[in-house]
């Protein structure tokens, strides 16, 4: 009996020693997300995006799944890559002439444990040829990883020019 005591209490010992030595959750190949790499890489699809609105170039973009649904802040959402890109080749047609560049920042960005996920804030700004802005805002989107690459699944986005038209309002 002694010697079954002394063989279960070194085996507890063991036992708590291996799980001790283990980060708290960590599984073997874990490795940690580098969030600044994810940043930069979300900024690079969104500079990439930016370029094309700028220049009008709507039809080659991959930027949104083709599952995606975007949310604009003055229109119905678009459901689909194919109606997305339709909605942005007809507000292209409908903008003021002059403007000539479409930025956005990634101010802050939430990937998942796994980095498959990535939810994204941000803001943009539309300018005239005379770097005059013209509009800005802000939005939020969420990407999916698909066969190692980042698209835009869902995203949403507000406009600056609601407080001036509430202002404008008010007087």
């Amino acid at each position: 009996m002694k010697s079954k005591i002394t063989i279960l209490s070194a085996w507890c010992c063991l036992a708590v020693v291996l799980f001790s030595c283990n980060k708290k959750g960590a599984m073997a190949g874990d490795e940690p997300i580098d969030v600044t790499q994810i940043k930069n890489e979300i900024q690079a699809i969104e500079n990439q995006f930016a370029t094309a609105q700028s220049l009008g170039e709507i039809d080659g973009m991959t930027y949104y799944a083709e599952d995606a649904t975007s949310y604009p802040y003055d229109r119905m959402p678009a459901v689909g890559r194919a109606a997305i890109h339709k909605d942005m080749k007809d507000e292209v047609a409908r903008r003021p002439p002059g403007i000539t560049k479409v930025t956005y920042v990634t101010n802050e960005v939430f990937p998942s444990s796994d980095g498959e996920q990535v939810v994204e804030l941000g803001s943009y700004k539309i300018s005239d040829s005379s770097s005059t802005l013209l509009f800005s805002g802000n939005f939020v989107a969420l990407f999916v990883k698909r066969d190692g690459k980042y698209y835009c699944i869902r995203d949403m986005a507000t406009s600056d020019r609601a407080k001036e038209v509430a202002e404008t309002e008010k007087k």
